[in-house]
């Protein structure tokens, strides 16, 4: 029989497609079988107008599996947040907690405080909803209770906002100015109030052709809603509920059509002026749990003259949970916020100011330490989300490399993404050897994917890894999948020790 040279390709690529199978026929594949049956997936010619960069490295041995491409610059997406999370675990550790504190400078008489209250943002992303089983305002309830406790009835003065502990850089570089409105572009502040966002509900009303019901938690007057939604027949089987927050301002429009027997609709929508926002609401809380306040919540830059603390008494303050949580929440759900608000605690607990520079410069030294090539490296905000961020999946590698030596490397392990268990993994890699293995951090932004972690082999081999690719066209879920077979292929790989 004549096989030809493109018979023997299409071959071969059929015995790397199927990780699983390959494994089961063949249980000690050569790591240079391995190496070529990957290689094979990445030459798919369906990615041929899109850039693959790929690192796959033995933990144990130290030795390559497979590289491509491993010294160029990618757009990483949320694979950022390793570069954050990391440093955070190692430079403030996984017992770290933020406190925020409710103050006064005035005192106490007829159950009437004369003075301010100013609540002191720490950058605190914890203080409502993830926490405590999505209560929004159960913090500043508990702090009205201890004013009541304390007999004060009647605040007379205002609630001002310090937010002080971070710079005045409200959004990351290189954010696009589309995303505004949306959750996971949420202004960044040292004052945090349910990742400063409004979550909304949309249900459709008794009759056809009326505006939904729309309803929102915290139920503030922060925001100005303007219902242009409408209620349509079952038959139509719409949902095209939108939001849009005009830039600057609180005002959201609610527009779309909602069809009789669809899903309520649910979505948080960021507010502007975070600091603001959460002194208000704290203003709402206080009033309608019977405390009188006589004066308007302020963000400490509309003020004069500079808050002084010398005489200042707390009257309630909130403890976080242990980074060790928090990191959790940062990587399974991929929550920028959470990433964003580390960064600059970095900067905030090392130099004295939260900002993005000042993290940097805290988490440089220890990326530096181990193997990251700090001099080309593109950080343009914690969380990945600016298509401005530059990384090589040598960084991914030599990051999660040092982890896997720290002694607070657990905490880190087990905050990432499951391989079809959880976080944003929760639906891949189902019914591969890779479920319930791979531990690792996706990434996704327009055109660009990423996935970088650690995946245990049969025999116990542990391999670390990344895969990024940018501007691909073909659908994200040939992308996923690509990364996802690779992934089983490595746990399903025992080593040839002969």
């Amino acid at each position: 029989m004549k096989i030809t040279f493109f018979g023997l390709i299409v071959i071969l690529f059929f015995a790397g497609c199927s990780s699983d199978q390959a494994v089961k026929f063949d249980r000690t594949l050569p790591i240079g079988r391995l190496a070529s049956n990957i290689a094979l997936r990445f030459d798919d010619p369906e990615f041929d107008n899109a850039n693959w960069g790929v690192l796959i490295r033995s933990l144990k041995t130290n030795e390559t599996v497979y590289a491509r491409n491993e010294k160029k610059m990618f757009m990483p997406a949320s694979n950022m947040k390793l570069f954050t999370t990391s440093s955070a675990m190692t430079l403030l550790g996984p017992d770290y907690r933020y406190t925020t504190r409710l103050v006064t400078t005035g005192s106490v008489k007829d159950s009437i405080l004369n003075g301010d209250l100013i609540f002191i943002g720490s950058g605190d992303p914890t203080i409502s909803g993830r926490f405590n089983d999505g209560k929004v305002t159960e913090t500043f309830e508990q702090w009205a209770d201890s004013l009541k406790i304390r007999g004060i009835k009647y605040v007379n003065g205002n609630i001002i906002g310090d937010d002080n502990a971070f710079d005045e850089e409200y959004y990351g570089s290189g954010w696009q100015a589309d995303d505004e409105t949306d959750y996971y572009a949420a202004q960044i502040g040292a004052v945090m109030f349910n990742d400063n966002c409004v979550n909304f509900r949309v249900t459709q009303s008794a009759k056809i052709a009326e505006v939904c019901s729309l309803s929102w938690t915290p139920n503030t007057k922060y925001v100005n809603v303007i219902n242009q939604t409408v209620t349509v027949p079952s038959t139509d089987s719409l949902n095209t509920i939108s939001f849009y927050r005009v830039r600057g301002t609180n005002t959201i429009y609610v527009r779309g059509k909602l069809s009789v027997g669809k899903k309520m609709v649910e979505e948080s929508i960021t507010v502007d002026n975070p600091t603001l926002y959460t002194v208000t609401v704290l203003k709402e809380i206080f009033e309608s749990k019977g405390i009188r306040v006589s004066g308007t919540p302020l963000d400490v830059d509309d003020l004069k003259d500079s808050l002084k603390y010398a005489n200042a008494k707390q009257l309630a303050s909130f403890l976080s949970v242990p980074y060790s949580m928090i990191i959790s929440q940062t990587n399974k759900p991929s929550d920028n916020a959470y990433a964003e608000q580390t960064i600059r605690t970095i900067g905030k607990e090392k130099l004295s100011l939260g900002s993005m520079e000042t993290g940097k410069r805290a988490a440089y030294p220890i990326l530096s330490a181990w193997g990251v090539d700090t001099v080309r490296l593109r950080m343009a905000d914690g969380s990945g989300l600016s298509r401005m961020d530059l990384i090589t999946p040598s960084d991914a590698v030599a990051i999660l490399t040092g982890m896997s030596k720290d002694k607070n490397f657990l905490p880190f392990y087990e905050s990432l993404p499951i391989g079809g268990m959880d976080g944003t993994l929760k639906r891949r890699m189902k019914g591969t050897k890779a479920e319930g293995n791979v531990h690792a951090k996706t990434g996704t932004i327009g055109y660009v994917r990423g996935l970088s972690g650690y995946v245990t082999s049969a025999d116990g081999e542990q391999f670390v890894f990344s895969m990024l690719v940018n501007h691909y066209t073909v659908s994200t879920k040939k992308s996923e999948k690509l990364q996802d077979d690779v992934c089983a292929m490595l746990a399903g790989f025992f080593r040839n020790n002969k």
